[in-house]
């Protein structure tokens, strides 16, 4: 091959091929509503994800091309409107054939330790990897409104690291910043005041943890239960829809 068309050819962005995108489609009742033009951007962005990312699934499980394209194509759907900038600072998604578990350990204010372990459906490490469990991805796939959505979940704190910071605010202008911040901050504390009075809420009380878990769990409802959220959280679910786009399962899909 002549050294121009070598160099072309190295330029050319990645691709996926159409009956693979169309079987992956298929698979993920979020992308069933996307227009045209969205649909293309994050066909777009899951072809990098493919190319720069390795997917990684462990504990004997194995993933054939179609479920690779799917799990690229679910993470990369919080950066339809974001953009490819959403795709750095990590290399690598984990995928465990179930939950998994992760030693964890705190020491309190007087001193102790204590160590306990989680069984968690997904992780975002700071400095490393997105992990997953397949068998909750598929879950979510089978009941896509029931306010669950563990890829989403994770990506949001991937977002929220872009700027340095896990606070529950991803990088944005800063005039946007701000207002989100302002927001976020009003509905958080006092969805956290109603989970300490022992009040039952409609959105996972999991949100009351911390901002970052907070803003994390709303991005579930945005793209699983934004009826929900809109009602629950009007300015919050405002925010989302200008951040992720429109939500893909609008009032009348209940």
């Amino acid at each position: 091959m002549p050294l121009l068309r070598l160099l072309r050819h190295l330029r050319r962005p990645p691709t996926i091929a159409p009956d693979l995108w169309r079987d992956a489609r298929n698979a993920l009742p979020w992308l069933h509503g996307l227009n045209a033009e969205r649909e293309h951007r994050l066909r777009h962005l899951a072809a990098r994800f493919l190319h720069e990312k390795a997917i990684t699934p462990v504990a004997g499980l194995q993933l054939d091309d179609v479920q690779r394209c799917m799990l690229a194509a679910l993470c990369c759907l919080p950066m339809v409107e974001f953009g490819a900038e959403g795709l750095k600072g990590w290399s690598q998604l984990i995928v465990y054939p179930d939950a998994f578990r992760v030693d964890r350990s705190h020491v309190d204010a007087a001193g102790v330790l204590h160590e306990w372990e989680d069984e968690l459906a997904g992780e975002a490490w700071e400095a490393g990897p997105v992990i997953l469990s397949w068998a909750d991805v598929l879950a979510d796939c089978e009941d896509p409104r029931a306010g669950s959505c563990v890829a989403a979940h994770e990506i949001a704190h991937k977002l929220d690291l872009l700027d340095g910071v896990l606070d529950g605010t991803p990088a944005l202008p800063r005039a946007w910043q701000r207002e989100w911040a302002r927001d976020f901050k009003r509905t958080y504390d006092r969805f956290v005041e109603r989970v300490d009075a022992g009040e039952e809420t409609a959105i996972d009380s999991y949100a009351a943890q911390a901002p970052d878990e907070f803003f994390a769990v709303a991005s579930e409802y945005h793209f699983s239960d934004p009826q929900l959220l809109r009602e629950q959280m009007p300015e919050v679910a405002r925010h989302l829809e200008r951040f992720y786009g429109p939500a893909p399962f609008g009032a009348s899909d209940r």
